[in-house]
């Protein structure tokens, strides 16, 4: 079985970060691109996996707006996509969903319980354990979306045919729990301490448990490639 090729759009400010950490978890050939720079002049991948940003979908900006419509025409075309945070976002919005400020923010680890059933969280229990960090939040699904995840704060996942996201960051490690939380001056000294505290070795191995999603998603992505279509779930 040939390893699946993926591209992994990159829309964080941080890059290093979250290139360093995607790769660690995706079992496939990465094409990577800078969503700020470059979007892909093909579509000729088995996969799309569209990454956490600090940006905000409803942002007037550019690389938004051909990051939006690139996604559309791959979703179009069938090609599978796992979106994360910022990604989760993209993706609501280009398949007609809604995301708006939360007029609050959601950071630290934090349990998420499970929405009926869904192929990318197989093997995760209920409720499991995820590191969040996020101000906006999709307030409505695209038409024919399924909610798989959520907390009291916000919809923290859904999926339509071969669409799959989350809005929490199971991709992190403590280093970059730890370099996020530092950089959220907005948010106070005292609650930057208090989830500092929170980034231990104990919840981080309590969050692992949700990496199960990335082997779940190329496992996904093999069984199209081996029957040539996606799969309905």
């Amino acid at each position: 079985m040939d390893r699946p090729r993926l591209a992994l759009l990159n829309a964080s400010f941080n890059g290093e970060d979250t290139s360093r950490n995607f790769r660690r978890e995706l079992d496939a050939d990465i094409a990577e691109y800078d969503a700020h720079e470059q979007i892909p002049a093909t579509f000729d991948f088995d996969g799309i996996v569209v990454t956490g940003s600090a940006a905000s979908v409803y942002w007037d900006e550019p690389w938004i707006d051909d990051l939006l419509d690139w996604v559309t025409e791959a979703v179009n075309r069938g090609l599978p996509h796992l979106g994360v945070c910022y990604g989760h976002q993209v993706l609501a919005e280009a398949l007609g969903g809604e995301v708006r400020d939360m007029d609050g923010y959601e950071i630290g680890y934090r349990e998420v319980n499970r929405v009926g059933e869904s192929m990318l969280l197989e093997g995760l229990e209920d409720p499991f354990t995820v590191f969040t960090t996020h101000g906006d939040e999709v307030v409505e699904l695209p038409p024919g979306a399924e909610p798989i995840a959520e907390n009291d704060y916000a919809n923290h996942g859904f999926q339509r045919d071969h669409v799959f996201t989350v809005q929490f960051h199971p991709e992190y490690d403590m280093e970059t729990a730890k370099r996020v939380t530092e950089g959220k001056d907005f948010l106070g000294e005292e609650r930057i301490q208090r989830t500092l505290e929170g980034i231990t070795d104990e919840n981080y191995a309590r969050a692992c448990e949700a990496k199960q999603l990335f082997d779940n998603f190329v496992g996904y992505v093999h069984e199209i490639q081996d029957v040539g279509r996606p799969l309905a779930r």
